[in-house]
């Protein structure tokens, strides 16, 4: 037998039965107590963002590219983590760009464009209202009462912070006929091709996403000589960052990788357990992400002693020569892929060199027969970045990978060399060196210029960085 509220335990679901066993059991005096007896909250109505006039002329691209559509931009849901934890909200990016709702959006929100006569549209962000001491959910649920997760904001405040209407999630309705971003390709490509050029809102976002990450890399190089003593190094390094990610933005804008010895040779080395031996290279590849939900996007690779042995320096160094040859092929009307072309061009040129090409460097690169370069640079030289670290990744290749660069793009530049450590096709001086230079660049009217540059990349440069940051620790 069940009683009044609970569900039966026969008949339920897993999910049911996991919510009865949470559920909190009051008692009537808590009951009759506890919506009295609280001060007075204002409801204080804040000045609009400096997106605002940004949002707006992006929704109004939106509305003409789909006259007549009913738009729905969702903000995403949260996600279980284990049992009654998730994991941290983040909307997804269409809606932030949408709405300038950023690492303080709330779940399940949704950003709606009602077609108007006339081809214009109508903008309602519909979210779920706070839920404070006058509402049954503020002590009885643990989502979003703010008895458990502190104070929500208003629809008045929504509004006038975002310039949007706004009005109750439940009163949002699907209709049968709406363009959903993420299920509607054509959508979700128009919205995606539309953070290729950045307006000038974005570029400053973006500035301080740089200038946060280039503090988390002078607290990673300030540290080495406690982290080289830890046994799990590369874990200090990581936390290291994360701490600065979060007091100096939001969060990190990926899973940092710091890759110390032949782990930097696997490109995408999260697992950061190593140790960081002096002798050995690390390679660190972070970035911030700032409130407005842009990230930095920077890696740098450093000498645990603070000295490149010859070996690690000659391969820095051509790493450093690709990246720039990369920079000088980025102009206003260049083909993006021109840009991976003239740093492949670099790295397919010094591996042959250095004798560990069967071919040429020109038959290396030649598009069909070639390619035996790419075995110790297989990935790609730069992505889009923005409010994804890759961003605008639906995007058409032919507005891509094959479009012309256009000022107010910003992108990155990333060539690498690895040779891990049981590749048999290099010299064991060579085996376990891992090096990559990526470099965050705007493209400008007059040609690129790096946002990172305050970092340093020459080999020169890195090793009087570590010398003087030791100096001052």
């Amino acid at each position: 037998m069940s009683t009044a509220g609970e569900p039966d335990t026969i008949a339920a679901t897993d999910e049911e039965r996991a919510a009865a066993n949470r559920r909190q059991r009051f008692g009537q005096g808590f009951l009759d107590g506890i919506s009295h007896g609280w001060a007075e909250r204002p409801d204080i109505v804040p000045p609009a963002r400096p997106s605002v006039p940004h949002t707006a002329a992006r929704r109004a691209s939106v509305s003409a590219a789909f006259p007549g559509a009913r738009v729905v931009v969702p903000a995403g849901s949260l996600k279980e983590r284990s049992n009654d934890t998730d994991y941290p909200f983040r909307a997804h990016s269409a809606f932030a760009h949408l709405t300038g709702w950023g690492a303080d959006a709330e779940p399940d929100s949704v950003l709606v464009l009602d077609p108007r006569p006339g081809g214009a549209h109508q903008a309602t962000l519909y979210f779920r209202e706070r839920a404070d001491r006058t509402t049954h959910e503020f002590y009885a649920d643990a989502t979003v009462g703010e008895f458990w997760i502190g104070p929500r904001p208003s629809a008045s405040a929504v509004a006038a912070e975002l310039g949007i209407d706004t009005a109750p999630v439940d009163a949002f309705a699907r209709g049968a006929d709406d363009l959903v971003v993420g299920e509607h390709p054509d959508l979700t490509r128009f919205v995606s091709e539309m953070r290729l050029v950045k307006d000038e809102y974005e570029i400053a976002q973006l500035k301080l996403a740089v200038e946060a990450t280039a503090r988390g890399f002078d607290d990673i190089v300030r540290d080495l000589p406690r982290i080289a003593t830890h046994p799990r190094g590369e874990r200090v390094v990581e936390g290291l960052f994360h701490q600065r990610a979060r007091t100096d933005g939001n969060s990190v804008g990926y899973d940092t990788i710091a890759a110390s010895g032949p782990h930097a040779c696997y490109l995408h080395w999260t697992r950061n357990d190593g140790r960081v031996i002096p002798g050995d290279l690390i390679l660190i590849d972070a970035g911030v992400e700032v409130d407005s939900l842009y990230t930095a996007d920077i890696t740098r690779t450093l000498p645990i002693n603070g000295r490149f042995s010859d070996v690690q320096r000659r391969v820095y160094e051509a790493v450093r020569e690709a990246a720039d040859a990369a920079f000088a092929a980025a102009r206003p009307g260049a083909r993006f892929r021109e840009v991976h072309e003239a740093a492949m061009s670099v790295i397919a040129e010094r591996v042959a060199d250095w004798g560990l090409l069967p071919v040429t460097a020109q038959e290396a690169l030649d598009a069909d027969l070639g390619g035996h370069h790419r075995r110790y640079m297989v990935h790609g030289t730069s992505h889009h970045l923005g409010l994804d670290v890759h961003d605008c990744a639906q995007a058409r290749r032919e507005m891509y990978y094959d479009g012309v660069l256009e000022p107010g793009m910003v992108f990155t530049i990333e060539p690498g060399l690895y040779f891990q450590i049981d590749d048999l096709t290099v010299p064991i001086e060579y085996r376990g060196i891992g090096v990559r230079i990526e470099d965050d660049i705007l493209m400008g009217t007059d040609g690129p210029v790096n946002l990172s540059a305050g970092i340093p990349r020459t080999a020169d440069e890195v090793e009087a960085w570590i010398a003087r940051l030791r100096e001052s620790a």
